[in-house]
């Protein structure tokens, strides 16, 4: 058991690696379009993670603030995604 729970945390933690590549792309696409390697690496992180963020985006939908909406989705997965690596690292 101890192999396989080590094997699902660098899984996992290469998951996480996935979503902070994705947040960080993200904050260079909000500051303006950059080189065309930044638009295809988007689209890479957002197809990893998305299938994971997307039903968690369906049960806690965007928050209004004013003119803004507050996507809360990816925090609930990374915050998981941080406890289940902890989890399995500690089996």
């Amino acid at each position: 058991m101890g192999l396989i729970a080590t094997l699902l945390g660098f899984v996992v933690t290469l998951f996480i690696l996935l979503l902070i590549v994705r947040m960080i792309l993200d904050w260079v696409s909000l500051a303006g379009r950059g080189p065309y390697w930044t638009v295809r690496a988007r689209r890479l992180a957002h197809a990893g993670t998305e299938p994971v963020i997307a039903p968690v985006r369906r049960v806690m939908p965007p928050i209004r603030a004013g003119g803004i909406g507050i996507d809360l989705a990816f925090t609930v997965v990374f915050v998981a995604a941080l406890i289940l690596r902890g989890i399995l690292f500690s089996l």
